[in-house]
């Protein structure tokens, strides 16, 4: 039982505040692409991609795990992103760091998907079962070289124009 609840819905719970956090995540990029703030979006994105680490935290465990070490990455960008946001309301540099730390954490929650997905798929186990092989490795540069990219792009289309219209 983690928090009162089995282990089968807490994971449950997990994984669809994570799948919320990457689905926002994805519009509130749209929205940075297309110069706009979708502040809806925003908090629903910062706040479950906020829950889905934190959540992370709350299985039981008896070390210190890589998924643990992106956990703390994601919570540390997390912080970024809510005060550039939130505290210095998206002025000046802070529209930049914005960006950057938000599409950091979208990508993290993007990258754990993939890790689980070849861990609990049974396809993707038999061509990756330890994920050092070629198909994963390939998937994993494949999505960070795509967020490199849209990130740029983002903070020239949001960051660069210094209009932000609200959506």
């Amino acid at each position: 039982m983690i928090f009162g609840m089995s282990t089968a819905t807490y994971t449950l719970v997990h994984v669809l505040i994570s799948l919320i956090g990457i689905g926002s995540g994805l519009v509130v990029l749209f929205g940075l692409l297309n110069g706009k703030r979708l502040d809806g979006w925003t908090a629903v994105f910062l706040a479950t991609t906020v829950a889905t680490s934190v959540t992370g935290f709350g299985f039981p465990f008896e070390h210190l795990s890589p998924a643990h070490k992106v956990g703390i990455i994601s919570l540390v960008v997390l912080a970024v992103a809510v005060l550039a946001r939130y505290a210095f309301h998206l002025t000046g540099r802070w529209r930049w760091i914005y960006v950057i730390s938000a599409m950091i954490a979208l990508y993290l929650n993007v990258f754990v998907l993939i890790v689980q997905c070849f861990e609990k798929i049974p396809a993707l186990k038999a061509m990756a079962p330890t994920q050092s092989e070629p198909p994963f490795v390939v998937s994993q540069v494949v999505v960070i070289t795509l967020f490199v990219v849209v990130t740029i792009f983002a903070v020239k289309r949001f960051a660069g124009t210094g209009v932000l219209r609200r959506a």
